[in-house]
């Protein structure tokens, strides 16, 4: 079996030439407003805020958690004396 192939020629060439391609004007370099300034340094400052170097432990947590763990500390005491009191005498 034979297979004729047509190829067709395309009008478009590529890469284009530089003079096909229509001039566009240059935009212009437009400046910022103030509000778009403002609301920037705001997201800027919002994001800076919210990473930074928290403190987890206050003051007062640091002391609770001692006078926490002193506590156990004597509760623990107060069991192995209540348990070596009840031991059968030797």
């Amino acid at each position: 079996m034979s297979t004729i192939t047509t190829r067709a020629d395309r009008t478009a060439q590529h890469p284009p030439s530089p003079a096909s391609i229509p001039a566009r004007p240059r935009p212009t370099a437009h400046r910022v407003g103030l509000i778009d300034r403002i609301a920037l340094r705001i997201g800027v400052a919002l994001v800076v805020w919210s990473r930074r170097a928290r403190v987890l432990d206050g003051r007062a947590h640091r002391a609770r958690r001692v006078q926490q763990s002193m506590a156990v500390e004597q509760r623990e005491q107060q069991w192995q004396r209540l348990a070596l009191q009840l031991l059968p005498p030797r």
